[in-house]
């Protein structure tokens, strides 16, 4: 476990789009899961999260009045 404070992480948003992309997939391997958890910070991964799962919302229901319109 580790000491390090939450406001000191030093995550990038480039790591944080690719571990919720890998969340939403369902498929992590423990070490990279473990090493998120070291270095990301959890409100980074919530506030991609929600804008990741807002937009995949928002192209399913474009995608459907497409192919029903």
């Amino acid at each position: 476990m580790s000491t390090t404070p939450v406001h000191q992480r030093k995550g990038s948003l480039l790591g944080t789009v690719k571990a919720v992309l890998w969340g939403f997939l369902g498929v992590r391997r423990n070490a990279d899961y473990q090493n998120d958890i070291a270095k990301l910070n959890p409100l980074h991964l919530i506030a991609v999260g929600l804008g990741m799962a807002l937009l995949f919302v928002l192209g399913l229901i474009l995608l459907v009045n497409w192919v029903a319109g």
